[in-house]
């Protein structure tokens, strides 16, 4: 696949992408290779990646515990001070090889030790290929708040190689997919009726729909690296549905989403307010819902879940100046950013997901 040009740095795929890592190591110099992984990608992925890389150079692996619970400051403390045991320097390259957590908190470590060390993203998780190894977002969570301490900065090179997938159980693999339906939603259309009927999709050409869905993450993020505008339109779903993960990871009687689950909820439920805000039509709501529902599970709400879920909202960080901002579709393809909604519609919203 035709490789993709980010904001500063190459998006590669497969043998090329592994050509051009070696390359740009023996180029860079760097005095010793960091490999960070979880306990999931050290077992299953980096036996994948580690034949490709032809390099004379000390490598090293920082192995942590999978899962979001341990995208935190605590574990980058860990990784900070396993980088400086090593002897980590500014000439020092840390490889992130895994999910959205890896490439998050390996992003945000690499740009803040020694005030910035290179780094470079191979996403193992569908979510990661298409979203979160892509834009130049790094950080962990704060508590059970969603991405509050972060950077904006971006990786030297991000390889994308879906073999790994086969190494993804299926609910991990649905996950990914929420961000791809999320992408034709706001965006394309075209791509959207792609995956309307999940059963007519030729999963053959899956490749493709990850390009095309990593085109689509690129393309806006070019346009607004900051995100003071257009890349709000990212968010989409993400609202409620961050508010959502956050809720079901802090509550001991709940079973923790994995984030495509909780955004797939937020998308119904953000279509359903711009449904009311007459940007959607009632036949598009009905479209979207219905489409999303086939592939996803429905999550249980119990009347006294909806406040504290709606009071986590605040911490959202699009919001300004303490009021609630939504990024709302306005028809399939196109999207309204910085929508202020009521608490009493978004209430509305989780009754009418109930129904």
């Amino acid at each position: 696949m035709q490789s993709i040009a980010a904001n500063g740095y190459p998006i590669l795929f497969s043998e090329n992408g592994y050509d051009f890592i070696n390359t740009f190591i023996e180029e860079n110099k760097y005095s010793t290779i960091f490999i960070l992984t979880d306990t999931n990608t050290n077992k299953y992925c980096l036996s994948r990646f580690l034949p490709f890389l032809a390099t004379d150079k000390t490598i090293e692996i920082i192995e942590i515990e999978a899962g979001e619970i341990e995208k935190n400051i605590n574990t980058c403390v860990e990784i900070w001070t396993i980088l400086t045991e090593l002897g980590g320097d500014r000439k020092s390259l840390l490889i992130n090889i895994g999910g959205g957590v890896i490439t998050d908190i390996g992003g945000f470590v690499a740009s803040t030790f020694k005030r910035g060390i290179d780094f470079i993203h191979v996403p193992t998780t569908l979510l990661a290929m298409v979203d979160a190894s892509v834009g130049g977002k790094n950080g962990v969570d704060l508590g059970n708040l969603k991405n509050q301490i972060g950077v904006i900065n971006v990786p030297k090179m991000v390889l994308i190689d879906t073999e790994y997938l086969s190494t993804l159980p299926q609910n991990e693999m649905r996950s990914g997919l929420a961000e791809m339906l999320k992408h034709g939603l706001i965006f394309d259309t075209n791509y959207w009726t792609k995956f309307k009927d999940l059963s007519e999709v030729d999963f053959e050409d899956f490749d493709e729909l990850i390009h095309r869905s990593i085109e689509i993450k690129n393309e806006i993020v070019m346009q607004d690296p900051t995100e003071n505008g257009i890349r709000k339109a990212l968010n989409f779903g993400h609202t409620l549905g961050h508010a959502i993960e956050s809720y079901f990871l802090e509550n001991e009687n709940k079973k923790t989403l994995l984030h495509g689950e909780a955004i797939a909820v937020g998308m119904i439920l953000e279509s359903y307010i711009s449904w009311q805000k007459k940007l959607l039509s009632a036949v598009e709501y009905l479209e979207i819902k219905n489409s999303i529902n086939a592939v996803f599970e429905t999550i249980v709400f119990e009347e006294n879940d909806l406040k504290p879920i709606v009071d986590l909202l605040i911490h959202d960080k699009k919001n300004e100046y303490g009021k609630i901002q939504f990024a709302l579709l306005d028809g399939i393809g196109n999207i309204k950013i910085n929508q202020e909604v009521e608490n009493e519609l978004i209430i509305k919203s989780f009754t009418d997901y109930k129904s």
